[in-house]
């Protein structure tokens, strides 16, 4: 087994979590080579951290990688930057193991997974939680699905940014387990939606009201990060909406394939729909409220 000293890493997808992500791996010391579909953004990358390579190609950043990470916007990218022309894949060497952190469906992360297999290449699918501010902080959850022995060759690197990591089962595991998290998520904001927007209604004074309920029973991530930027209609940051709702996707189309009724969820994903009509794509899924009547920000 190679020693966990001798990792070389390459980094694919330099987007809002990448970027922090591939930051803490080049501040553990591996040597480090990173690739993003957008130049500018890679140049900005080697900008904040000199001594690392650029390749213009994930075929080119991932040669002579023994750990490849990947974290890009969906399925069809991640076989693309693994499989496609140029891929990452068409230079790794047996041995060699790839983690992805994109949230794809489980039935593409084990596609993805029997096509390395055939070249003697390692997968292990690792969806993470925890936004941005997560990946900034090295405080993410990783979700992992794969094989023990994989897993365990990644995890000192995985530890750069991730404060909870564990393997969770066979490859597609950790996005199952990511389909849990969107699904308790889900129903956590629609009902903080309603909650600010009843404290608004009933005029109280909603900054006293979710810090003294967030020391009690309701407390979350949610109410502690998002009830007073939803009260103050500031949506400008964080998960996009249009992210949520491919992942919601997921979530239910596994469920109709394993017979799990998901009735909230999926009320809450036509709720996200009407967000996106009215312009609310890229807004952060706290923009759930704008759907209900409440009183103008500043009392306007």
């Amino acid at each position: 087994m190679t020693d966990p000293g001798e990792a070389r890493v390459a980094f694919l997808g330099l987007g809002v979590m990448g970027f922090p992500m591939a930051g803490h791996v080049a501040g553990s010391g591996h040597p480090l080579s990173v690739w993003n579909r957008t130049p500018a953004r890679a140049d900005q990358w080697l900008d904040a951290h000199p001594g690392s390579r650029l390749g213009l190609s994930p075929a080119q950043a991932a040669a002579g990688a023994t750990i490849v990470l990947t974290c890009v916007s969906d399925g069809a990218a991640v076989h693309d930057v693994l499989l496609g022309n140029d891929g990452a894949a068409s230079v790794l060497e047996p041995g060699a193991v790839v983690v992805d952190h994109s949230t794809i469906s489980a039935h593409d992360a084990r596609e993805i997974a029997a096509a390395l297999r055939e070249r003697g290449i390692g997968f292990v699918d690792a969806p993470v939680s925890g936004g941005e501010a997560g990946a900034v902080n090295a405080r993410l959850t990783i979700m992992a699905g794969g094989d023990a022995s994989d897993f365990a060759r990644v995890d000192h690197v995985l530890a750069s940014y991730g404060a909870t990591r564990r393997l969770l089962g066979d490859v597609g595991a950790g996005q199952l387990a990511k389909m849990v998290n969107q699904i308790c998520i889900a129903g956590v904001v629609q009902g903080l939606a309603e909650a600010v927007a009843f404290a608004q209604c009933t005029e109280q004074d909603v900054e006293a009201v979710f810090e003294t309920i967030g020391a009690g029973a309701a407390g979350s991530w949610q109410l502690s990060n998002r009830s007073a930027t939803m009260a103050r209609g500031e949506f400008e940051f964080g998960f996009a909406v249009e992210h949520m709702r491919k992942d919601l996707g997921f979530c239910l189309d596994e469920a109709r394939s394993a017979g799990a009724a998901l009735p909230v969820t999926a009320l809450v994903d036509q709720f996200y729909a009407e967000v996106v009509a009215d312009g609310g794509r890229r807004w952060d899924t706290s923009s759930l409220i704008t759907r209900l009547p409440r009183p103008m920000p500043g009392g306007a």
